[in-house]
């Protein structure tokens, strides 16, 4: 699964807001306006979603926003978390990959000068619409 949506609980603070989402344990944060606590709640969430995935456990059911209960001073918006938009931006790390091709295509793209990583991760990139 590549987007995940889940209700937050945003609370107007003296100097910005508080965030958590409900659903899921110790995903807290803040921001100094709303644009920032919901870009700080989805890297709480981008972290969770690492940890969880790297110890095979189950990313936690959403629940529906009208289900969760705030108090006085607090409301629900539904925050779109993305994946793959994610690990763009925080996962930097290169893999090394061995591939095959015919002779005859190596000879013509070295000829060329061809960077066989970059048309690799450009074709990556197009064909899985990344």
């Amino acid at each position: 699964m590549n987007k995940y949506y889940y209700p937050a609980v945003f609370q107007k603070e003296t100097d910005g807001f508080s965030v958590w989402l409900p659903d899921v344990p110790g995903c807290i944060s803040q921001g100094d306006n709303l644009e920032e606590a919901v870009d700080n709640i989805k890297d709480a969430f981008g972290l969770f979603v690492e940890e969880e995935k790297a110890n095979g456990a189950t990313i936690p059911a959403a629940s529906l926003p009208g289900d969760v209960k705030t108090e006085e001073g607090q409301f629900v918006a539904l925050v779109e978390f993305d994946w793959a938009e994610y690990l763009r931006k925080n996962d930097t790390r290169t893999v090394k990959k061995t591939l095959t091709i015919p002779a005859w295509l190596n000879a013509l793209a070295e000829e060329q000068h061809i960077n066989f990583s970059g048309v690799l991760k450009s074709a990556l990139i197009e064909k899985l619409h990344a």
